[in-house]
């Protein structure tokens, strides 16, 4: 789909199974992401049926991210619209061995990138948990900003983080 100095980012394959469970399987990775609870393997293999689809109806979605030095598979990230939500938002995830070296960062300017030139984006989304700090630096490395802080039903809070197009990408 696109690729960065470091990574290859491209669609899911089912051989990504083993490596999507075991990232969305982490229990500590995943406090941040959905409802924070790991997911099993069979929604991993839901997950991927789901992601083709999006594939065929939008072109985008999740994709898998690989290093390119010997494209092995350390996450995922891609645009994606939650809910039927109309408006791209940016998700993604690695295995913790990979977290803190800018791969994140690097990426998701990639995908933002992506979604701006290959499918004409304007405005990308990402939301955040108030106190996930470490994906606050990520989005602002990858050129978003800061946003509203919404109140949840549940008495949570998102952070906002808002990409829109001022020029060339």
């Amino acid at each position: 789909m696109f690729e960065t100095n470091r990574t290859v980012v491209r669609q899911w394959q089912t051989s990504d199974l083993e490596v999507l469970v075991s990232v969305y399987g982490d229990t500590d990775a995943m406090r941040w992401v959905g409802d924070g609870k790991p997911i099993s393997r069979r929604e991993a293999q839901h997950w991927l049926h789901v992601t083709v689809q999006n594939y065929r109806q939008r072109g985008y979605g999740m994709f898998a991210v690989e290093l390119r030095e010997n494209f092995a598979v350390i996450g995922f990230c891609g645009l994606v619209h939650p809910n039927g939500q109309p408006e791209p938002e940016l998700k993604y995830a690695y295995s913790r061995t990979y977290w803190g070296q800018g791969l994140a960062s690097e990426v998701a300017l990639g995908a933002i990138r992506y979604g701006a030139q290959v499918h004409g984006m304007k405005r990308i989304i990402a939301t955040i948990a108030p106190e996930n700090t470490a994906s606050h630096r990520v989005l602002l490395k990858s050129g978003m900003n800061k946003g509203e802080l919404r109140q949840n039903g549940d008495g949570s809070q998102t952070q906002f983080f808002v990409w829109e197009l001022h020029g060339e990408t």
